[in-house]
């Protein structure tokens, strides 16, 4: 998208293009994420959807495409999805991890486990999957594996708001209010609208002490 364009005049520029190309998997997709922008899902899953008949092997459409259905809790189709980018491209990090974001939020914890490991294992620098895996973790008690991932995950991304506000849900229930309130106040900064209930438990415990 060109700078100093609006995005709804980058979408008839782009609509323009295909009603001279309409062949053209890369407008398509372009087309479809500045359709995200506007928050325009039907349209935009059509135009991803398009993408990937004209060019079956475009792995950012199929990604985009499987983020739209689950946000839409559409869990299944978004899984079935990112299994037909590992078909052709078993070396990208990303739908692993997201297979793993899906079951978490599925309430099938080991499955996520498993298919997050297997993201980190593609790309260990991959600091989404490192705080998903923090999550899955905090889910079964494992209170020090979810420190440790989500510190991985701020030593590679200082600010990385979601591991600051997972580490301070952790060092809460470690009962270490001092990092807790550190990494609530750290997730806070960098743009994250922490829960309040976590917010004025921190701030009571502070004030107790």
């Amino acid at each position: 998208m060109n700078e100093g364009i609006s995005t709804e005049a980058y979408i008839d520029e782009l609509k323009r293009k295909l009603a001279e190309n309409p062949g053209c998997a890369l407008t398509h997709y372009n087309l479809g994420i500045a359709l995200i922008k506007q928050h325009r899902w039907d349209e935009a899953i059509a135009e991803f959807t398009e993408a990937i008949s004209e060019s079956p092997r475009l792995a950012e459409a199929y990604i985009n495409l499987s983020g739209i259905y689950f946000q839409q809790g559409q869990w299944e189709k978004g899984i079935e999805l990112c299994r037909k980018v590992i078909e052709f491209r078993s070396d990208f990090a990303v739908p692993y991890g997201n297979i793993g974001f899906a079951y978490l939020q599925m309430g099938e914890i080991e499955k996520a486990i498993e298919m997050l490991k297997r993201a980190l294992k593609k790309d260990p620098r991959f600091v989404q999957a490192l705080s998903v895996l923090g999550n899955a973790y905090l889910y079964q008690g494992r209170i020090d594996e979810c420190i440790a991932c989500n510190n991985k995950a701020v030593d590679i991304a200082p600010d990385f708001a979601v591991a600051h506000n997972n580490l301070a849900v952790a060092y809460l229930r470690k009962g270490e209010t001092g990092k807790a309130l550190y990494h609530c106040e750290r997730a806070m900064d960098c743009g994250y609208e922490v829960h309040p209930g976590l917010r004025e438990e921190l701030k009571t415990l502070q004030e107790a002490r």
